[in-house]
C-alpha cells in the first residue's frame, strides 16, 4: 500500500522579531525579500535567528545573497567568511568600503 507524502511549503522561517523592529513583520514576503531578511538576521538577529533561515533558505541562496549585500559591518563580514568559507574580497560591500575609505578622525 502506497502512502501519500504531503509536502508542506514553509511559509516563513522561525525567527524572532528583534531584528525586524523597524518593519511590519507580518507583511514580509520571505521569498521575494530574501536578501533583506538574511541581512537583517545577520546584522541584528540572535544566533538562533541565524540558524533558522539556514533551514528555510538553501545554503547557497544565503551565501549568494549575502555576497551581494550593500552593507555589512566588518564583524558581520568576517563571521560570514568563517561560516560560508569565503574571503572578504568576495563581498560587494567589502570591496565598496575599500574603494570609499572613511574620513580620518583627528
Amino acid at each position: 500500500m502506497r502512502q501519500k507524502i504531503s509536502l508542506m511549503k514553509k511559509t516563513s522561517p522561525l525567527i524572532s522579531k528583534q531584528a525586524f523592529w523597524d518593519v511590519d513583520f507580518e507583511k514580509i514576503d520571505f521569498n521575494k525579500n530574501a536578501r533583506f531578511v538574511i541581512e537583517k538576521v545577520i546584522t541584528r538577529g540572535k544566533l538562533e535567528d541565524f540558524i533558522s533561515p539556514r533551514t528555510y533558505y538553501d545554503g547557497e541562496k544565503i551565501k549568494n545573497e549575502i555576497i551581494k549585500s550593500r552593507w555589512l559591518s566588518n564583524i558581520d563580514i568576517y563571521f560570514c567568511c568563517s561560516v560560508f568559507d569565503l574571503k572578504p574580497q568576495e563581498f560587494r560591500c567589502y570591496v565598496m568600503k575599500q574603494s570609499n575609505p572613511e574620513l580620518w578622525v583627528y
